[in-house]
């Protein structure tokens, strides 16, 4: 596995564990193992940037989950570099050196396909047209994969935006709205999709233990989608707050993500936000149909938004990040 210490990533090992599956997992520092620190993982030192890594790491292996990714970078080139053409370097080392394998799943995001351009909820076979560097370098690893269509079993999952314990990006929305403030970014007719991590998981091991899928897309959500401008209103109200509106103006949002562009060049780390992830925000449809998923995966989510919520909520509360 790749990705095994980030937000998803642990949760997937954590699972895997409970089904008495043996885990590898590649990973950069091992001082970095975070929520894994005891269980029984095997770690291998390595890179997506490093070829030869990538061979030791796929030797003996059956099945592949890919999710190591970059999602903010101080240079456009990080995504690609990771995003893309890491994806690549490992697929050519199971190319190379891993004939044993059975499935490769690669966790990429619904980014890489973009927004809906309708009113409708975008399929696996609309066209796809990301917004963002980030989203355009997942689809670039897609596309590495498809290349490799009819001689590789991989399966891709496109999750929406995904919530949970460990998260840290709707962390920061919790901790806005924990202070008596729903900012409204976007359009008030905006629709998204989301997710709870478990059933994102749930979502991850049915692909894996499907038998005749290969070189297919799953779209993976709730299955609801939810008005961006109620949303913060839902959020408030589980977690018991009083939160007043504040409508943040397009113009004031688009300086703020060149400042924090700018202090990124300076002190190398990544912005809050960027200009990709603010294109990506004012799109007004980023609601998907897990369809597909549901027929050919026998995916079916469990958590509700409001449960979801529930349970996020108290993690943060309990491990003191509210």
């Amino acid at each position: 596995m790749t990705g095994g210490t980030g937000f998803i990533g642990s949760h997937l090992v954590e699972a895997l564990h409970e089904k008495g599956t043996e885990v590898h997992c590649l990973i950069r520092n091992r001082n970095n193992l975070k929520w894994l620190r005891n269980l029984p993982i095997e770690w291998i030192e390595g890179d997506l940037k490093d070829k030869t890594s990538l061979l030791r790491a796929v030797k003996g292996v059956n099945q592949i989950f890919h999710l190591a990714g970059v999602t903010k970078a101080v240079n456009e080139e990080t995504y690609y570099e990771v995003n893309a053409k890491g994806t690549k370097n490992l697929l050519d080392a199971c190319l190379e050196g891993g004939s044993q394998i059975e499935k490769f799943i690669y966790l990429s995001s619904q980014a890489a396909s973009g927004p809906c351009n309708n009113n409708g909820n975008k399929r696996e076979d609309d066209p796809c047209h990301p917004v963002s560097p980030y989203g355009r370098s997942k689809r670039k690893g897609e596309e590495y994969l498809l290349e490799h269509l009819h001689e590789f079993p991989f399966l891709i999952l496109r999750p929406s935006v995904v919530y949970g314990p460990r998260d840290r990006d709707v962390f920061a929305f919790f901790k806005i709205l924990s202070k008596g403030i729903n900012p409204i970014f976007s359009s008030p007719d905006q629709k998204i999709s989301l997710c709870y991590v478990q059933d994102i998981v749930q979502g991850i091991l049915l692909a894996s233990e499907s038998k005749d899928l290969r070189g297919e897309i799953f779209f993976l959500s709730d299955g609801h989608f939810y008005q961006m401008d109620q949303l913060g209103e839902i959020f408030a109200e589980v977690i018991g707050v009083k939160a007043y509106r504040i409508r943040i103006p397009f113009r004031f949002l688009y300086g703020v993500a060149s400042f924090s562009e700018i202090l990124s060049k300076v002190s190398q780390r990544p912005p809050l936000i960027n200009r990709g992830k603010l294109e990506e925000m004012i799109q007004r449809n980023w609601v998907c149909d897990i369809t597909k998923a549901r027929t050919l995966l026998g995916f079916e989510p469990k958590i509700s938004l409001r449960e979801g919520i529930r349970l996020t909520y108290e993690w943060y509360r309990k491990e003191n990040w509210l």
